[in-house]
């Protein structure tokens, strides 16, 4: 059966990257686009693919009016929760690959998915390459004691950490207790220079520009060092084929699951 999809945020960099290889494939079926600044407009004449009858409307529950069977969320850290519980009370399974999403959050939503028993599948980064930085990290873990996480993006972002990192810091806890040489309190000088606390595991957000996205896992032993980084280029295809694998994968999902890499390796 084809996939009926709406796109929130189906002007924006990922979104528009994920609308339009939804409009070019045949298992999906593109049946909504929401982008305030271009609503009222054709989303495949905005995207330049030619007319797709499909209006683009300002808000989520004008797209959902049309019966939906997943939404694609790649907006902002602002609505995102609002939208994925909306979607879910309405019956629409949701791909979520906007950050700025906590851990509590995460079990408001998880909770409202198994409630509706439905699927919600979100991932930091849908990249796969970025999925695979994220398992052998998870890997390193359970080997080695200490490490910390560096977490770089360009100078407009405005969650900090990354999504990307944070469930990268949230999911070691589940692995391994951190080992920091030093206790935070026991820090001489502003202990802010020593990141913020996520899981145990201590994030470094760095935002300026000439980065675009990019994610560093860096672990220690005496007189040696381990370092897994991804680095992502500067279009948003490497998230399509992600987004995709995601979008099929939630129809067979009751509750949420959290991270690419948990399809990739299940």
């Amino acid at each position: 059966m084809t996939i009926r999809v709406c796109v929130a945020g189906a002007t924006g960099w990922t979104g528009s990257t994920v609308t339009r290889a939804i409009l070019a494939s045949s298992e999906f079926q593109l049946v909504g686009a929401i982008a305030r600044r271009q609503a009222g407009r054709d989303i495949g004449e905005v995207l330049g693919q030619g007319r797709a009858n499909v209006n683009i409307v300002a808000s989520l529950e004008e797209a959902l009016a049309t019966s939906t069977d997943v939404l694609i969320d790649y907006t902002g850290p602002e609505v995102v929760k609002g939208h994925i519980l909306a979607a879910l009370d309405k019956g629409v399974r949701v791909v979520v690959g906007t950050s700025g999403l906590t851990a509590s959050d995460y079990t408001d939503i998880e909770h409202r998915a198994q409630a509706r028993k439905l699927g919600v599948i979100a991932a930091g980064n849908f990249s796969i390459t970025a999925a695979l930085a994220k398992h052998f990290s998870l890997i390193a873990a359970q080997y080695l004691p200490s490490w910390e996480i560096i977490d770089y993006a360009n100078a407009a972002k405005i969650d900090a950490p990354s999504g990307t990192t944070r469930e990268l810091a949230e999911e070691l806890a589940t692995i391994s207790q951190n080992h920091l040489g030093v206790a935070l309190e026991q820090t001489h000088g502003p202990k802010e220079a020593r990141g913020v606390t996520i899981g145990g595991t201590q994030v470094h957000s760095i935002r300026l520009p000439g980065y675009v996205i990019a994610f560093e896992t860096i672990f220690g032993l005496p007189e040696e060092r381990l370092s897994i980084r991804h680095d992502a280029g500067s279009g948003a295809q490497p998230y399509v084929s992600g987004t995709l694998l995601a979008t099929r994968k939630v129809m067979e999902v009751s509750g949420l699951v959290r991270g690419l890499d948990r399809l990739l390796f299940p």
